[in-house]
């Protein structure tokens, strides 16, 4: 049995859930299965209707000004003379909240958009670019990079020197990344259609890793209803083996005292502080305290499962609290 198998077995209690009578009777009022609801009355307690009914309204767009291209006073500018009103994000360096917005033209057929001159996206979303915050003379590998957002960012903070590796599976998502790359004019990156395990081959090593996992995507439930019904217990064991092989990878991959961010759009702690967990107790990573955003701690003890107190130095973000999509970041370090 590989050391992955056993973890999951030893911890293997995360994935028991019982939905309680009050979890059956969230789950019909909100629309969502009921394991899930029985999660989030762990998670948030008392304040779980809290969230479930925050995951009913879309969440304000957002964009980050892409300054490869543009100026940030004169994007705010040009937009401003559209018809958009934006509104600076304090703990984001280039993110925007978009306040107001004419009938015409959508937020994705500007000019300026078209023009490389901002990305749509999450302000969460944004959050692990800036953790990992790559030095212009860094190899960095972002392991699965489309549609871009957060490759692009990395050439941003990067001022285009440096190199990064940006590696994708999909043959249909590669479509995406390489053209948001082109478009936001992100110079320094290598693009490779592969599965990511394949580097373990070779003798490439790397400075920095951004792993911002594929997931189910519980954390988008504001944006995407179907999210409610749409991963069952099995799929989420699933999506765990994945990502602990990726972790796993990563691991391989970085230099020795080179740094991870590990991210998902996911709040489920089976996606996030049990995969860091692992980075922690069998990889022997040591995590780095992120702070300066308007988030939570990590979650130490789960459905009756307690993990390594490091893992309290991961960040998590809520619509119903922080007014983002559901998203998870840890910052870790191989010693």
């Amino acid at each position: 049995m590989s050391t992955i198998e056993n973890y999951i077995k030893k911890y293997d209690k995360v994935f028991e859930i019982s939905p309680s009578l009050k979890a059956i009777e969230l789950s019909r009022k909100y629309g969502f299965l009921d394991y899930m609801v029985e999660r989030y009355l762990h998670i948030f307690r008392h304040e779980a209707e809290d969230f479930l009914y925050s995951c009913n309204f879309p969440l304000k767009k957002s964009i980050r000004c892409n300054t490869l291209k543009i100026d940030c006073d004169k994007l705010e500018s040009r937009m401003e003379q559209k018809g958009f009103e934006l509104e600076k994000v304090s703990w984001l360096k280039h993110g925007y909240i978009v306040k107001k917005a004419p009938p015409k033209p959508s937020l994705g057929a500007t000019i300026e958009y078209l023009q490389g001159y901002y990305y749509i996206q999450g302000l969460a979303s944004m959050v692990p670019a800036y953790v990992l915050n790559p030095s212009s003379s860094d190899i960095v590998l972002d392991m699965a990079a489309a549609p871009g957002g957060k490759t692009t960012q990395l050439s941003q903070i990067m001022n285009n020197e440096g190199l990064i590796v940006a590696v994708e599976k999909s043959r249909l998502r590669i479509a995406s990344l390489l053209s948001n790359i082109s478009r936001l004019g992100a110079r320094n990156v290598l693009l490779l259609r592969s599965d990511v395990r394949t580097l373990e081959k070779t003798t490439l090593s790397f400075d920095k890793i951004l792993l911002d996992a594929p997931c189910s995507g519980e954390g988008l439930i504001p944006e995407d209803q179907s999210r409610k019904t749409k991963t069952s217990l099995d799929d989420l064991k699933r999506f765990s083996f994945t990502q602990l092989q990726l972790i796993s990878t990563a691991y391989k991959l970085l230099k020795k005292g080179g740094e991870l961010v590990y991210s998902t759009c996911s709040i489920a702690p089976e996606e996030d502080e049990m995969i860091v967990n692992f980075a922690i107790e069998e990889l022997g990573m040591k995590t780095i305290k992120i702070s300066g955003y308007p988030a939570e701690n990590g979650i130490v003890e789960y459905n009756g499962v307690s993990f390594n107190e490091e893992v309290s130095n991961c960040i998590r973000f809520y619509p119903h609290k922080n007014g983002t999509e559901g998203f998870f970041v840890c910052h870790l370090k191989k010693c």
